[in-house]
């Protein structure tokens, strides 16, 4: 069956100097994959795929799951950027034989992983870097270049099943 699962990730950022941060339409996300039929798999995704790439287990190694980003949304308000992400995924139910649990539609420890980028004006040049649920927060970062701060990360982003 069909589920879409809401992403919502926050970041704080300062006025200035303006970084030009920005998603740059990647992220891995925990899912119970039924293709390899284990739990808690990392799911690559990019925005634009018609399908996501899972880690895969053991010898059989990655492959294409049932996954996509299928909507983005990028807010500001506040001096804080909000990332809002939905992807749509299918599920169907199994048994995880090697951890004995059976799938859920939201994995039991859902996690999430957004990269993001940035320009930075000083240097010019452009940089990198990512926001996931298990950082310890408040999680700062700073520029590569310039070593301005640029975001700070102040909650873990939260889930939402849609359907």
């Amino acid at each position: 069956m069909l589920q879409s699962l809401e992403i919502t990730a926050t970041l704080t950022v300062p006025e200035s100097p303006f970084h030009n941060l920005h998603w740059s339409g990647r992220l891995e996300l925990s899912i119970d994959c039924f293709i390899c039929e284990r739990t808690g798999r990392t799911t690559l995704l990019e925005k634009g795929a018609e399908r996501a790439v899972c880690s895969g287990s053991g010898r059989d190694g990655k492959h294409y799951a049932a996954a996509r980003i299928s909507a983005f949304d990028r807010g500001t308000a506040g001096g804080e950027i909000r990332l809002g992400t939905v992807v749509d995924f299918w599920w169907a139910p199994f048994h995880d034989a090697k951890r004995d649990a059976a799938a859920t539609v939201l994995t039991r420890y859902p996690w999430v992983r957004h990269h993001l980028d940035y320009y930075c004006p000083e240097s010019m040049e452009s940089g990198t870097f990512s926001d996931q649920t298990n950082f310890v927060r408040p999680s700062p970062v700073s520029c590569q270049h310039c070593s301005v701060p640029i975001a700070e990360s102040r909650e873990a982003p939260r889930f939402r099943l849609l359907a």
